[in-house]
């Protein structure tokens, strides 16, 4: 039955109450603005955008958004969502949104169809995103890069202390016995005050990173980056070097660079043979620019100090791994932007994100 149909019938049930004219004429209206309302409504969910969620856990104000204004299915369990059931899933969706535990390549573009309008990731890396082939099919990629840019720089430094400092080891030795009594010389780290810190990628997290290390009062802090950042550099006093003279003089050697074909096992055995043997190595960006092996081996030989990583590959890391078994390498499950009020936001731009592309207006946070 058509709008109009259904207003005519609603005419002569009135007509048959008995009601003045008055009356009747009052109610008619009332009772056709809710069946209009009431078949807009069911008309406009029928047109309701669709959306893959690849995980329940992300904070609710993102989905909350999202259920607003489209129809959202989601993978169920707090764990990456098996390759068959993605596949299955994204089929017929306008977006989807996930994280950078899902590999969204050519084989899910062409699982999802050419109803997809847009890939929202709730992160700053998308090197789970084959962007190539997006660009190709005209979808459309949605990142958060800016909001987690303090909550990574904190963790990097809180990562830095507890390596230089040996926080994790002297920890062990409380709960195993290995604490006697107090000694000169027991459990004695390396120093940030006086020192020279070394950053590899001076973007966002890198600048940020910097910052917080002038209160620690290093000597010098240098830094390795595509592009020259005068701006950046003059305010805290950084200088721009290049990689062999960062590596060779550098006691803190950051790595807070994007991986690309380019920077993939930018840490390799070469790379470290050049650092100094007191020198401690931190990795919170992508664990695809470390040689994991390479860097096992300059542990072992003392070639560098020590070793602290929030991110491996492959992630989570396998427990037979050898990094596992050294006590001067601390290892944490990426968690650079787990803090919550940045991962309630992250998850507010990425719906938001989406909503955009699949509206075609611009983006919060767009990867061009």
């Amino acid at each position: 039955m058509t709008i109009h149909e259904l207003l005519r019938s609603s005419s002569r049930v009135f007509l048959s109450t008995g009601l003045s004219w008055k009356h009747l004429s009052s109610s008619l209206k009332i009772f056709n603005r809710e069946i209009v309302f009431n078949v807009t409504r069911k008309i406009s969910n029928m047109s309701r955008p669709s959306v893959y969620l690849t995980r329940p856990d992300v904070a609710q104000q993102g989905i909350q958004l999202l259920q607003d204004e489209c129809d959202v299915t989601m993978w169920d369990k707090t764990c990456p969502v098996p390759r068959e059931e993605l596949l299955k899933r994204v089929v017929g969706k306008d977006a989807i949104y996930c994280t950078l535990c899902d590999k969204i390549d050519a084989e899910v573009l062409d699982a999802a169809g050419p109803s997809l309008k847009v890939i929202g990731t709730i992160s700053v890396g998308y090197d789970h995103i084959d962007v190539e082939e997006c660009r190709k099919r005209g979808v459309r990629i949605g990142y958060t890069p800016d909001v987690l840019t303090d909550a990574t720089a904190e963790l990097t430094l809180a990562l830095l202390l507890a390596t230089s400092r040996r926080l994790f080891e002297a920890n062990r030795e409380v709960y195993n016995g290995g604490w006697k009594a107090w000694s000169p010389s027991w459990m004695c780290g390396m120093g940030l005050k006086n020192s020279t810190v070394g950053i590899v990628g001076f973007g966002r997290i890198g600048y940020e990173v910097a910052k917080r290390l002038i209160p620690f009062k290093p000597k010098k802090i240098l830094y390795f980056n595509r592009s020259d950042k005068p701006q950046f550099a003059s305010e805290i006093g950084a200088e721009r070097v290049g990689s062999n003279d960062l590596l060779a003089n550098s006691d803190f050697v950051i790595c807070t660079i994007a991986l690309t074909p380019d920077t993939h096992h930018l840490f390799d055995s070469v790379s470290f043979s050049k650092m100094k043997p007191n020198s401690i190595f931190i990795n919170t960006s992508r664990g695809g620019v470390v040689d994991q092996e390479a860097l096992y081996e300059a542990l072992v030989n003392r070639q560098i100090y020590a070793a602290g990583l929030d991110v491996t590959t492959p992630e989570p890391l396998p427990l037979n791994s050898k990094l596992l078994t050294l006590p001067n390498c601390i290892i944490l499950p990426h968690i650079g932007s787990a803090e919550y009020d940045t991962r309630k936001e992250m998850s507010r731009i990425t719906a938001c994100n989406i909503l955009a592309g699949i509206k075609g207006i611009r983006m919060a946070d767009e990867l061009e």
